[in-house]
């Protein structure tokens, strides 16, 4: 099994001191270029062939992370936070942890190569302040991003969303990605992901997007919504379920009357109702199909 790091503060430091009109094409052709089959399956191109086109830079915007043209004097310290050796070693420590998990329980994963970076988030953006600075990615096989504010909070829960993005990693290598997958599907792999998070660094470490809500928010207010939405599906109409009225507001979306990440948060309960009810481990309810998943736990929204 080979893990592998592009180790962003080095590009970063390089971006600081190049020209303007450099700076977009280091971080395409020396940040994204290893991750460029994690891009095309979006059918995003490093360089889009008219200017201004929809790109990775534009895509990176979008998703919060910091453009190479914001990469100036006021990111120094952010960037010299971020070349801690320390900081990659618990990072990539972190993946290997979660992945010899599931290859120590005898799982035989079809990938065997899998490459990280860590990414400055965008301090402006709306994603990374609702998300208190720090998030992942990890939707590819092979590939995860993490992106944060480097401080003290941040460099600190980075190997634990690290560790969710390994969990997607793993699962989509035996439960294929359906672009018509329902509300109810997506809770089960977000739940899954960061159940296995907490199983690796304890349950104080969850993310904001579950730690935010509590149980009476959940039980008495979320649960009921979420439940008459389950079989929704298209990206469009599964935010507002999944991140909330606020981001779905913020990406021209339906709302439904839902706080920060409810869907998340639910997914999460839902998830290690399961395994309470189950008895099964979070390596095999990784592996579990989606369908089998929901069968067993039709008692949870009545609780």
């Amino acid at each position: 099994m080979e893990i592998r790091s592009v180790r962003s503060d080095e590009i970063y430091k390089k971006i600081l001191t190049s020209p303007s009109d450099k700076k977009d094409d280091i971080y395409r052709y020396e940040l994204m270029k290893p991750f460029e089959f994690k891009w095309s399956c979006y059918n995003i191109p490093l360089k889009a062939p008219q200017k201004d086109g929809y790109d990775v830079i534009m895509a990176s915007s979008m998703l919060g992370f910091l453009t190479p043209t914001k990469v100036n004097d006021a990111q120094s310290e952010s960037i010299e936070l971020l070349s801690e050796n320390q900081f990659w070693d618990k990072c990539q420590e972190s993946i290997e942890v979660s992945i010899n998990a599931f290859v120590n329980a005898g799982i035989e994963l079809p990938v065997k190569s899998y490459l990280f970076t860590i990414l400055l988030s965008d301090p402006e953006s709306p994603y990374t302040i609702l998300n208190e600075g720090y998030c992942g990615d990890g939707g590819i096989p092979g590939y995860i991003f993490g992106s944060l504010i480097p401080n003290t909070y941040t460099l600190n829960r980075m190997p634990v969303a690290l560790a969710h993005e390994s969990n997607h990693n793993v699962r989509f290598q035996f439960e294929k990605w359906r672009n018509d997958i329902s509300l109810a599907g997506m809770m089960v792999n977000e739940g899954l992901a960061e159940n296995f998070a907490v199983s690796i660094y304890g349950e104080e470490m969850v993310g904001p997007w579950v730690a935010k809500t509590d149980a009476d928010t959940l039980n008495g207010y979320i649960k009921p919504i979420i439940k008459e939405g389950l079989e929704v599906t298209g990206l469009e109409n599964l935010t507002a379920y999944l991140y909330g009225d606020e981001m779905a507001n913020m990406q021209g979306y339906f709302p439904v009357g839902l706080p920060y990440c409810a869907g998340y948060a639910c997914g999460y309960h839902m998830i290690k109702h399961y395994l309470k009810k189950t008895g099964r481990t979070i390596i095999e309810a990784t592996l579990t199909p989606a369908e089998e998943i929901l069968r067993e736990i039709e008692d949870f929204w009545d609780e």
